[in-house]
């Protein structure tokens, strides 16, 4: 990715200024977090201004602790975006702080084994290796599998699709206990974003149905057949433009801020406010919303607003 001087500055700006309060941390647009009678837990966890770590840290707390989605004994998928052949710097895969946070967090919380994979775009060797993740898993006792092997995919039915009926599924999306479903946040050309749900596109083989018959029909519908049971949004270094795979570093905007939440729905709509779109602009949510997979309301939403600025 080119560097140039006005997204150097950009850049530099954003990391030390903060930049402007982002709309994700509005109250008007993101509804009214109700001090002592907030839930908990909360349906959100909105984090800023820490490392990856830190943010995953104080946002887990806030939902209750991992062990509520990790049983003690259990296996855990944790699915980044290592979709590309690209460094951390280039805002393209999530980053590997907080991936390597994630694999250690859900040993501490009991698992018996955690596993890491994507189904990448560019060749998988490159992708494991330049964004840092296969190291960040495997240093913190993590297995990397491998999205390339199509036996490693099974048949299964999608309960209720209309478009997408069937697809090939990575096994371990299957078969583990727990998914915690890491995204990064970026612009996308096909899709307006990626977040949560698209990022459920590296656990299928055949991707290019998606594309080829309705792209937002087949995001929104996937989650029939399984949810994630946590997702945690990568919004510390964000792609606003061109991506998924970016042009140039005036694309990138460090907003040093983390989404958590059970509800990938919910999550994405706050991700969508923070990439500056309405979530009702991007299709998959609203499909998403009417087939029962999550909330778009971040008015009745009860957020819990995290800040780590000393």
């Amino acid at each position: 990715m080119e560097i140039t001087r006005k997204g150097f500055l950009r850049l530099g700006l954003s990391a030390a200024a903060g930049g402007l309060l982002p709309p994700l941390f509005s109250r008007p647009l993101l509804g009214k977090e109700k001090g002592p009678s907030l839930p908990v837990p909360p349906d959100l966890a909105a984090v800023r201004d820490g490392s990856p770590a830190q943010m995953f840290d104080a946002g887990i707390r806030a939902l209750g602790g991992l062990g509520r989605f990790v049983k003690k004994g259990g296996t855990v998928l944790v699915k980044p975006n290592i979709g590309w052949d690209k460094t951390p710097s280039e805002g393209a895969t999530t980053n590997p702080d907080l991936v390597g946070r994630i694999v250690a967090a859900a040993y501490e919380a009991g698992a018996k084994k955690v596993y890491c994979f994507d189904h990448s775009v560019n060749r998988e060797a490159d992708c494991h290796r330049r964004s840092g993740i296969a190291d960040a898993v495997r240093k913190n006792g993590g297995e990397m599998r491998s999205g390339e092997d199509e036996k490693a995919y099974r048949k299964a039915a999608i309960p209720g699709g209309r478009i997408l009926k069937e697809a090939l599924v990575h096994e371990l999306y299957l078969d583990c206990g727990a998914i915690i479903n890491v995204p990064i946040l970026k612009s996308h050309g096909g899709g307006r974003m990626t977040a949560a749900l698209k990022n459920l596109m590296g656990v299928v083989w055949d991707r290019r149905f998606w594309h080829r018959e309705d792209l937002q029909a087949c995001i929104a519908e996937f989650p029939l057949l399984r949810k994630p049971d946590l997702n945690v949004i990568d919004a510390f270094l964000v792609m606003m433009e061109n991506g998924p795979y970016g042009a140039t570093t005036e694309d990138l905007d460090m907003k040093k801020m983390q989404l958590l939440s059970a509800d990938p729905v919910l999550a994405d709509s706050a991700a969508a406010k923070v990439l500056g779109r309405e979530p009702a602009s991007v299709l998959y949510l609203k499909r998403a919303a009417e087939l029962g997979l999550g909330s778009m309301d971040l008015k009745r939403a009860a957020i819990k607003r995290i800040s780590l600025k000393a």
